[in-house]
């Protein structure tokens, strides 16, 4: 893509983001709270069901006065929380969504209901006609489908007046919500504000044409978002547990209250069930792409146990970009697709051809994924191709990030540019296992390289084989001399160099073992980032094969199985006693498996260098 049409894309997107936060203020502001008022519904029908896990332990410290969301932990000391400015901007926006009413829920006391009822009445009283944090859009939409979850808790013992001033609240938000609709972010984001649209019209009585009104936006929405094969828009599979966790519950109240679903409901679900299990490793953990960070088992778990059909994972999803490759208990899972829509891409990452390989339960090849930190130096380091397991051609990504000011601190970093044709050919056989060759011009405009990779997963699953190849197809802006192809390990696999550093071994916790070899080129065993733990980064090893493009332009590789698990729990255990003992039968990497988050640009260096 040429640097006028990047520019072009650039200017047409802060367009619309200065036209979307006119709209906001003339919706939001004094415009809109001049503007005459509806009148509330009667009563509410019905309470969609809240799908996400509580923690009933976090409501002695609501009650107590501490508020601990998005890592940070701030006192009331008696005040209320929606009276204090300054603030971290997620803990804000988390506190409110309310998302927390489940934690109170969940301790189901005369205590709790009275606590929920008093900060609900204190946001009425707050914030209930303006806050600049709390009616974003994405904090309303959580909000709404909070009060709607959980209101026959909150009404429990209230008064008649609460109740009315709790309904006018739901009725104003959803107003504002469907005012401002359109001017919300695309993506994720519009999907779920037209899901809670649709929520309160079919809870609430009274709403009649606005219920059809909604229904027929949520209808317009799912089929523009969900692809044909049921992946998001985004290529993010984060993207469909947000909105599974939420479309779920509408879906029942639909089928509650008598109403017909709508077809596009329908063919959603229908459609991204099965992708869901795409995603899926033997452990039950969904592959690192484009967003996706650790994931939430007890959430996939819920939404997977809507699934009637529980049928085999598709293997090729050409509409979202995915192959899946499968032999015996091993499964590989490649990025094959371009990057998405400049107005979803926020989030997207530069990973084109790069896959995630796991047999049984251990996921062995990863990509880094997300950090769970609110940190810029983070983010992007996430999204650079080097944090992912494919090649890099001189430390540079193979796609394009909106960084440059002003734009970026209003935008965010979308990818402006990437790969435009990605050629995937895919064969299998039933004795030789599963092949997909895949190529990307990611590279071609800066040095003029074609990526192509070529994987072969046999029919047992015991060999992986690939090769990697830069192919010159024209002349770049620069001239790319050196690349690596990086294999991220994931934390739980133990590796260490074999034959004089001409292999690797890869040890499971349960005996285990796989071999890393690629004849003639140059192998590396170095630190990495992990950065999808539950409990926060995560030092791990990466394998990195090094060349120069004048001298070798293709790598072949295998990972090869060379010992099976080894039987009953107490393999695993004694496996583990030898990592707590350091007894191991190879040289361990000298590192603690916890990284210092507050490090400094250093920290990075053996996972990727710093792009602007």
């Amino acid at each position: 893509m040429s640097a006028a049409s990047e520019k072009g894309r650039i200017w047409r997107l802060a367009g619309a983001y200065v036209w979307q936060q006119a709209l906001r203020w003339m919706h939001g502001g004094p415009l809109y709270r001049l503007s005459p008022q509806t009148g509330s519904p009667a009563r509410l029908l019905i309470a969609p069901q809240d799908l996400r896990t509580a923690d009933q332990t976090n409501a002695a410290d609501i009650y107590g006065g501490n508020f601990l969301f998005s890592g940070h932990l701030v006192e009331t000391r008696g005040a209320s929380p929606f009276e204090l400015e300054g603030e971290d901007l997620d803990w804000q926006r988390d506190l409110h969504g309310f998302g927390w009413l489940r934690d109170l829920r969940a301790a189901d006391n005369r205590i709790s209901r009275q606590n929920s009822r008093a900060l609900v009445d204190d946001w009425l009283k707050h914030c209930g006609r303006w806050h600049p944090v709390g009616w974003e859009a994405s904090v309303t939409t959580r909000r709404v489908m909070s009060w709607l979850a959980h209101s026959p808790f909150i009404l429990e013992d209230g008064d008649h007046e609460f109740y009315n001033r709790f309904l006018r609240s739901i009725s104003r938000q959803v107003r504002y919500l469907r005012r401002t609709i359109n001017e919300t972010h695309d993506g994720v984001e519009r999907l779920q504000a037209s899901i809670a649209i649709a929520a309160a019209c079919i809870s609430m009585s009274g709403q009649g044409r606005f219920a059809r009104q909604s229904i027929r936006r949520l209808d317009q929405e799912l089929k523009r978002q969900i692809l044909t094969d049921g992946g998001h828009v985004s290529r993010n599979p984060w993207a469909m547990i947000e909105i599974l966790a939420d479309l779920l519950p509408v879906r029942q109240a639909f089928v509650v209250q008598g109403l017909e679903l709508p077809e596009a409901m329908l063919q959603s679900v229908d459609r991204m069930m099965p992708m869901m299990r795409f995603f899926r490793h033997g452990d039950g953990a969904l592959a690192h792409f484009n967003g996706m960070g650790s994931t939430p088992n007890d959430l996939v778990a819920t939404i997977m146990a809507y699934d009637d059909a529980r049928g085999a994972p598709p293997l090729n999803v050409p509409h979202t970009g995915y192959q899946r490759l499968g032999g015996g208990a091993s499964v590989v899972i490649m990025d094959t697709g371009k990057p998405p829509p400049l107005s979803v891409g926020v989030d997207a990452h530069a990973g084109c051809l790069s896959f995630e390989f796991s047999s049984g339960l251990h996921r062995i090849v990863v990509n880094c994924g997300v950090s769970g930190r609110s940190n810029e130096m983070w983010r992007r380091v996430s999204r650079s191709t080097a944090a992912h397991s494919t090649a890099v051609v001189e430390d540079t990504s193979s796609c394009r990030f909106l960084n440059e000011k002003p734009f970026g601190r209003w935008l965010g970093t979308p990818i402006v540019s990437g790969p435009n044709t990605v050629l995937v050919q895919r064969d299998d056989d039933d004795a030789m296992g599963v092949r997909v060759a895949a190529s990307h011009d990611g590279y071609k405009a800066q040095f003029g390289l074609i990526h192509t990779r070529d994987m072969r997963l046999s029919a047992d699953g015991t060999v992986l084989d690939g090769i990697d190849s830069l192919s010159e197809d024209a002349r770049g802006t620069e001239r790319g001399e050196e690349y690596a192809i990086r294999f991220h390990l994931h934390p739980s696999i133990k590796a260490s160099m074999l034959h004089s550093g001409t292999a690797v071994l890869l040890m499971c916790r349960d005996g285990e073992a796989w071999e890393f070899d690629a004849p003639g080129s140059e192998l590396v065993l170095e630190e990495s980032i992990y950065l999808s733990d539950v409990y926060g980064h995560r030092k791990t090893m990466q394998i990195a094969l090094y060349g120069r493009i004048r001298e070798s332009q293709s790598a072949a590789w295998q990972f090869r199985r060379t010992a099976t698990a080894k039987l009953g729990r107490r393999a695993s255990s004694e496996f583990d006693d030898l990592m707590q003992t350091g007894n191991l039968p190879f040289d361990e990497p000298d590192f603690e498996d916890d990284i210092d988050l507050d490090g400094s640009d250093t920290e990075l260096d053996a996972v990727v260098k710093s792009e602007d």
